[in-house]
């Protein structure tokens, strides 16, 4: 077995015996946080647990609730419970024994402190990982190797999350993922999917909420489940304020900044990024075309490189009416400009590497703008009995990409010479353009002592635009449309859903029942040739929780949710990219939405010095959208969606935290899975079962003088798709940091993809070909980065 495989395997067998050691000897230290004078719940403030002689033996983070539970083992202790804009509240000193093994600090209540500037060092950190049954939370800004990168190099560090070289976002190996951000759609991953995110700063994520089997709160869309990014937005007494500086290579330069201004009862925040980056890239093809009497042979070489230059700013104010009711309204504005130069070789080959055709070289030449806005206005209101609440917002987002392309080829004999008669110049040219509105209203109630009911709506309408025409040089210089690539596509969707939980809880027992109803009207249309393709489809989408308790620090979920995929933009619209003659991909007017049924039982259990976590999961997918590949005789490639008969899938994963010592934090994460895909519907050979894993370990450390050493190993295993293999990829991460000025600032250094590994390697085949692809979009990337904090 390689040496990769049995690290991660290992590692895994190993940490539980560890984990079980703690088990004796142990107490708790219990309570919850509110806010003084209103007694709001206080989520997200850190309590840190110390020693008589002042070492951090534990952390955590309250929950929504404000509530906090942390194992100790037995010993004298104190807690410090911190919250940026609040005063600090240390306890007593406290025993946690065999006579005593519970410590209540009770209520503890908050209050806000308008001047922090002589504030004591605060000596905990955030928990990185924050786990419980229904989600898991991430606080991001600890992780170093996230430092100078973006929101897509954030999702790649996370547990059950993994970012193929193209950007591609998979949860738990499913690319059916539904992305949010602050709870929204975004323009970010609306036409480009989840590659947009690269155009986000990591500076400007808080946090990163990933819930694998939502309840009906949630849209239904996403397979796999939900991936929420929320955005930092400070709202502390007085000026607030972070600033980061990057440089790195490839080139990596960028600026970030989030400020807050409070004073009383308004709240100002504004987020600023600035970025600009050269991403080389390069891959190779080789493929077989086969007729009767031919073998038609490529072998393709693809270098580029791609300048971008992003901005993105985010600005805005809360309006507090009181403590309990407050009005938000934020503006966010983001563009992108890039300049893509690629160039192809394509060499022929007949029957055999020995029989030499010639070649043909291709040059595309891109210059790409994209900019975007959006205008999000919601209303909270909070009611006098606790848990009582009022949500309501309205987002609206207009989006806009311009995309000009020129391409030049030429060809060549064996021998060097041109051959000018099959000389190209060809150009693209494509305005893509898109206008959502989304309102949306959720409420909950409580009832009893532990019942909860919940209600909403939420509506949205999405029209969006893509007109494109593709034209070629004649002999006379003149340009000419070409047959097919020239139209408008039209795409219109609106979405009305409304939804409904009830939960309770019986001594050990808490249940949650919740049913959705959604109503999707889409209509698209080809405006040149007048095709209209109108379909409307009303669902519902239940779900359940139900939770045993055994303890506070051990539990069971056994959870359902129906979801579903509908095609996207990209998936329908018939455009076809022309940026390599050979390979060319198009979307599929055509498609249905796909359903899945999701299952899943998950325990989590706390330890003294970790927490170990465990889910079994299964999924049934009907109608599953994947992309499939056909070759004509010429050699001539297209890659579509189509609808398959469905896929089986199910899957175990572990993810834990654990620390053996105060200054080593260990993180683990891995995920088997088996998959059954069947597409006989489309050709009775496009079937596969495919068993592999995901595997991710993060080792942290602090030495004195305020040092932190990061390192991360990551592995996904080889999958077999509908038509082929997607081999395995791997990659190694390293990260260190000084903290500076007194703790107020940080200067990180990175190394992400030490060994410059993570490519993109698959095979496919289909009954006329055999093609295998190498190809790396993103290279191994040194990062220097300095922080710094105001604190007033």
């Amino acid at each position: 077995m390689p040496f990769r495989y049995f690290y991660f395997i290992a590692l895994f067998l190993f940490i539980h015996p560890l984990f079980s050691q703690q088990i004796t000897g142990k107490g708790k230290l219990t309570g919850i946080l509110v806010t003084s004078g209103t007694d709001e719940p206080m989520p997200f403030a850190t309590i840190s647990v110390y020693t008589q002689k002042d070492s951090l033996v534990e952390g955590s983070l309250s929950d929504e609730n404000g509530k906090f539970n942390i194992p100790l083992s037995f010993g004298s202790y104190y807690a410090l419970v911190e919250f940026m804009g609040y005063g600090n509240y240390k306890s007593d000193l406290f025993v946690i024994s065999k006579d005593n093994l519970t410590k209540d600090l009770g209520k503890i209540s908050m209050s806000v402190q308008a001047n922090t500037l002589d504030e004591i060092v605060v000596q905990g950190e955030k928990t990185v990982m924050q786990l419980s049954l229904d989600k898991r939370i991430f606080n991001v800004g600890k992780d170093l190797a996230n430092a100078g990168g973006s929101a897509s190099d954030i999702l790649l560090n996370l547990p059950s999350i993994a970012v193929d070289p193209e950007g591609n976002v998979r949860l738990r190996g499913s690319a059916n993922v539904r992305i949010l951000i602050d709870g929204k759609p975004s323009g970010l991953v609306s036409f480009k999917g989840s590659s947009g995110l690269r155009q986000l700063p990591a500076n400007m994520v808080e946090r990163v909420e990933v819930i694998t089997n939502p309840s009906a709160r949630y849209e239904a869309e996403g397979m796999a489940g939900v991936i929420n990014i929320i955005l930092k937005k400070d709202n502390n007494q007085g000026f607030n304020g972070s600033f980061e500086l990057i440089g790195g290579t490839p080139t990596n330069l960028g600026f970030t900044t989030n400020l807050n201004y409070r004073k009383k009862n308004i709240n100002w925040f504004v987020n600023y990024g600035l970025s600009r980056r050269v991403n080389p890239s390069e891959g190779t093809l080789y493929q077989e075309v086969y007729s009767d009497t031919l073998t038609s042979i490529l072998s393709q070489t693809n270098a580029g490189t791609v300048y971008g230059l992003n901005n993105n700013i985010r600005a805005g104010l809360d309006y507090f009416f009181n403590e309990k009711s407050f009005l938000t309204l934020s503006y966010i504005w983001r563009r992108s400009d890039a300049h893509r130069i690629t160039d192809i070789r394509y060499e022929d080959y007949k029957n055999s590497l020995n029989n030499y055709l010639g070649y043909s070289l291709r040059r595309q030449d891109e210059t790409e703008q994209e900019p975007n806005s959006e205008v999000i206005l919601s209303y909270k209101k909070s009611f006098p009995q606790k848990g009582h609440e009022l949500n309501t917002s309205f987002t609206y987002l207009d989006y806009w990409e311009n995309s000009d392309q020129l391409f030049t080829q030429s060809s060549y004999l064996p021998s060097g010479s041109a051959i000018k008669s099959k000389d190209l110049v060809q150009t693209s040219l494509n305005d893509e353009f898109e206008k959502q509105y989304l309102i949306q209203l959720d409420y909950t109630k409580p009832f009893a002592k532990e019942g909860k009911i919940e209600a909403g709506f939420r509506t949205s309408f999405r029209n969006m635009e893509n007109d494109y025409i593709v034209k070629e040089k004649n002999a006379d210089g003149q340009f000419f449309p070409l047959p097919g690539l020239d139209n408008i596509f039209l795409y219109n969707e609106n979405i009305l859903a409304a939804y409904s939980i009830l939960g309770n809880k019986s001594k050990k027992w808490s249940y949650q029942a919740g049913l959705r109803a959604e109503y999707t009207d889409v209509k698209t249309t080809l405006l040149e040739t007048k095709e209209v393709n109108p379909r409307n489809y009303a669902n519902l989408f239940p779900s359940a929780h139900l939770t045993y308790s055994i303890s506070l620090e051990n539990a069971f979920q056994l959870s359902y949710s129906r979801r579903v995929r509908r095609p996207v933009y990209n998936d329908l619209s018939p455009y076809v990219t022309f940026s390599d003659q050979r390979n060319f991909f198009s979307g599929n007017p055509d498609l249905d939405p796909e359903f899945t049924d999701a299952f899943e039982l998950g325990h989590i259990k706390y330890y003294d010095k970790g927490t170990f976590f465990s889910t079994f999961y299964f999924r049934k997918t009907v109608d599953k959208i994947d992309r499939l590949r056909s070759v004509n005789e010429d050699g001539f490639s297209v890659t579509r969606p189509f609808n398959l008969l469905g896929e089986q899938s199910f899957g175990l994963e572990f993810t834990a935290d654990y620390r053996p010592k105060p200054w080593w934090k260990m993180d683990f994460n891995l995920n088997f899975f088996h998959a059954e895909i069947d597409g006989s519907n489309i050709q009775a050979d496009y079937t596969a079962q495919t068993s592999s894993f995901l595997a991710r370990h993060t080792s942290r450390f602090s030495p004195k003088g305020g040092w932190d050493i990061q390192l991360r190993g990551n592995y996904e295993g080889k999958q077999r798709t509908a038509q082929g293999i997607r081999k395995s990829i791997y990659f190694i991460d390293f990260s260190v940091s000084k903290r500076l000025f007194k703790d107020r600032g940080t200067l990180i250094f990175n190394v992400l993809d030490i060994l410059n590994a993570r490519r993109n390697r698959y095979i496919t085949e289909g009954f006329n070909f055999y093609t295998v692809g190498n190809f790396q979009q993103v290279r191994r990337q040194i990062n220097l980065t300095l922080s710094y904090r105001l604190k007033k």
